[in-house]
């Protein structure tokens, strides 16, 4: 798919010696005049940072709508990058041209009219052109302005389709006029561009204002040493750019993609490897060496043996919290891995030290999940966890307060309650965040600075029960080291999962009520609390719990969970439900985490194509907790494909991080700050699906970037050093300090 077309290579070769006067004098108006409008943060000169205006045919009105859409230099222009390419042709002669043909021709203007038309809302243009080959008709249809803006004369290059019958026309389906201030072919020849667009600010447009910025984009400020680009083998910045908006070949693009995609990443990995560092090395945490007299009692006294994986997990989390720099570690695993052993064991180190624990957790269900699993496991070692929540009175949370403020309270289980009010540790070594992905950094981090004796930060372990892909963990969550408990402990079984249509809806209802004969329990998940919420035709719980109740399941205990439920409410149905009280319960996804039913064996989930692929696998790890196996039912009948392969994926496997992996191939890694609701923005050259080769490589050069220079400051990294800054504003300035 070579180009190979001559007006596109004296155009290359135009771009490149107008590039060399860039920063000197051929736009040494732009920088004096754009200096007060620059960027505050984008690497590079100030002409990088210049207006939009400042480029020919760009008016005020056109720069305003493209700052609608996130382009508001020329930096951004140039980095707004094609999504896709039409691969037109070279300029053939008119007489050449075969019936049915698409093709590209150049030609000059002999007239042009509207046509009138019997349709309402149609018009016609048609023109009469010609080349030295010969002559023939171009038709426009709904664009009659241009019979007032092409004057005989013109000369045209046309991309559109032949027609021999009734009379030889060309139907356009692009045109530019040459010697109009672009480039000949932006629009008609070779590689040409498709840019994301709005109605206000089309495609067309776009590469209009891409082709006057082509001197910028030909000098792009190099942000990668030159050492950086030898070792990974990558071309310059501004060939990159180049290559993405003036394709000489189909093979160009891609090449481009990979270097922009590397810069991105290594920019991401030098500002989280930077955070680490910070906090490993300026910031200081107490030393808290296990010393077996606790951690052994509460080891002994487990009913199972650890795990291979539990043990070298737990020997990690040891070493960690026996130094003085601050632990900093994400421990994930599937639901009935095994984290809150690990979690337990980390507490009982915690405390031989000398040291109080906390448990932070997003809900209160949650929280006294964990109050009841922690409260057996360290009893052994005399310990009692105590809770504070929202919910707890005021005249017993202040007893509790007065415990955790004086030690007495060696290990505190709560909710954000512990972030607010009157919540004051004595010594606090060790915060343990679960679901740490519903908390804010800093949230997480306000409780980590209550460290006591001394200590500018506690040790922090984040746990979650969502299966993260490597390449997504190594990048957004790259300052924090990663421990992952794979598979589930002995005699946890598989769940038997089974895509339920519609037509079997009344047999997969026998399967559940034969289950609840036995004495069992089952969950009916529904995607929305009311009836026509948000306007849709999903299932809601209130109206599925009446109908269940009062129809196939009337025979037995129907409860009733949702979050729009007053929370006494919502926690005594659940409470019913774990008492065994209620035999089944519709309710939302307020049972994705925070409670655990060894009884419940059936998993029912309807419209299930409306749920993520992890939230369907934690859902489903509701059931089979106990000795008995547990089985998943979805209803779904997905209109999209991405709805079908999610169901697909789920069915086909229980292992949580391949799911991960699937879900992050399916949908992409959607926002990296969504996950971290704070620090680096969203990527916008790399994806990690296909780019995890490259973060890989990001990763070690980055390490030996900050290893030969910890603040960047040697010359040759000092775009990259303004790079990081911007890309991490709400950071500490890491590489000042």
């Amino acid at each position: 798919m070579a180009l190979g077309a001559t007006t596109r290579a004296r155009c290359h070769k135009r771009a490149r010696v107008a590039s060399v006067s860039v920063p000197e004098d051929a736009f040494g108006t732009a920088r004096a005049s754009s200096a007060r409008r620059a960027h505050p943060h984008r690497p590079g000169p100030a002409w990088w940072s210049a207006d939009l205006s400042q480029l020919p045919g760009v008016g005020p009105a056109t720069a305003r709508r493209a700052a609608g859409i996130g382009i508001g230099d020329i930096g951004a222009l140039a980095e707004h990058l094609p999504t896709r390419y039409l691969a037109y042709d070279s300029a053939r002669p008119v007489s050449g041209l075969a019936d049915g043909e698409e093709a590209t021709i150049r030609v000059v203007l002999d007239s042009i009219a509207v046509v009138p038309t019997r349709r309402r809302g149609l018009k016609i243009v048609r023109a009469r052109v010609h080349d030295d080959s010969g002559a023939i008709t171009a038709v426009w249809f709904n664009q009659a302005y241009l019979a007032g803006v092409l004057q005989p004369g013109d000369e045209l290059m046309i991309r559109g389709q032949m027609k021999a019958r009734p009379q030889r026309q060309v139907t356009v389906k692009a045109h530019e006029v040459l010697g109009a201030g672009s480039s000949a072919g932006v629009h008609t020849e070779g590689l040409v561009p498709v840019y994301p667009a709005t109605e206000a600010l089309p495609a067309r447009k776009l590469r209009e204002m891409v082709d006057a910025a082509r001197p910028y984009v030909r000098a792009a400020p190099e942000i990668l040493p030159t050492w950086v680009r030898a070792r990974v083998s990558l071309p310059s910045r501004a060939d990159a750019l180049m290559a993405m908006h003036f394709p000489r070949s189909a093979r160009e693009p891609r090449s481009a993609r990979r270097r922009l995609a590397f810069e991105e990443l290594l920019v991401l990995q030098l500002g989280l490897i930077a955070v680490r560092r910070h906090e490993e090395f300026a910031r200081r945490a107490m030393a808290l060496p296990g010393t077996g007299e606790v951690t052994d009692r509460v080891r002994e006294s487990l009913p199972f043996t650890l795990t291979a994986e539990q043990q070298r997990v737990s020997r990690q989390i040891a070493r960690d919290l026996a130094r003085e720099r601050p632990m900093r570690r994400l421990l994930q695993g599937e639901v009935g891995a095994g984290k809150t052993v690990v979690a337990a064991l980390a507490c009982a180190q915690a405390v031989e030290a000398g040291a109080q624990a906390a448990i932070l957790v997003p809900t209160e269900t949650l929280a006294e999940q964990h109050l009841r699993t922690l409260d057996a496991l360290l009893a052994p070692a005399g310990i009692a966890p105590v809770l504070i929540t929202g919910n707890v009175p005021r005249a017993e949370r202040e007893r509790r307060e007065m415990a955790v403020a004086t030690g007495t309270a060696q290990v505190v289980v709560g909710t954000q309650a512990l972030l607010v009010g009157g919540v004051r540790f004595h010594r606090l070594g060790l915060v343990i965040v679960d679901e740490q992905h519903r908390f804010g950094v800093e949230q997480r981090q306000a409780l980590a600075d209550q460290a006591g004796d001394g200590a500018d930060a506690a040790h922090l372990l984040y746990m979650t029960a969502t299966p993260i892909p490597r390449t997504l963990a190594l990048t957004a969550y790259g300052d924090l080291r990663v421990s992952a408990i794979r598979g589930r402990p002995p005699g946890r079984q598989d769940i038997a999962t089974r895509w339920v249509r519609e037509e079997q809806r009344d047999e997969a209802y026998e399967q559940v009520r034969a289950e609840l004969r036995r004495g069992r329990q089952a969950y009916v998940i529904c995607p929305m609390v009311a009836e026509n919420e948000a306007g849709t035709a999903a299932r809601s719980a209130v109206e599925e719990a009446r109908r269940l109740a009062e129809g196939p399941f009337s025979a037995f205990r129907v409860g009733l969970a949702h979050g729009a439920q007053r929370p006494e409410d919502r926690r005594a149905a659940m409470a019913a439900f774990a008492a065994g009280d209620t035999d089944l319960l519709v309710a939302t996804t307020v049972v994705e985490v925070g409670i655990d039913v060894p009884n419940a064996t059936v998993m029912v989930i309807e419209d299930a194509d409306r749920f993520g692929l992890a939230q369907l696998h934690q859902l489903r790890g509701r059931v089979g907790r106990g000795e008995h196996p547990g089985s998943c039912l979805v209803f779904a009948e997905p209109g999209a494909e991405d709805g079908t392969r999610r169901l697909e994926a789920l069915v086909q496997t229980n292992d949580g991080f391949r799911l991960a992996d699937i879900d992050l191939d399916i949908r992409g890694e959607g926002s990296i700050m969504g996950l971290r609701q704070s620090g680096p923005t969203d990527l916008r050259f790399a994806r990690l699906s296909r780019d995890r080769r490259s973060l890989a490589q990001a990763r070690r050069i980055a390490k030996v970037a900050l290893d030969r220079d910890p603040r960047l400051e040697h010359p040759e990294h000092a775009l990259l050093a303004d790079a990081v800054r911007d890309a991490f504003p709400d950071m500490p300035r890491l590489l000042d300090a």
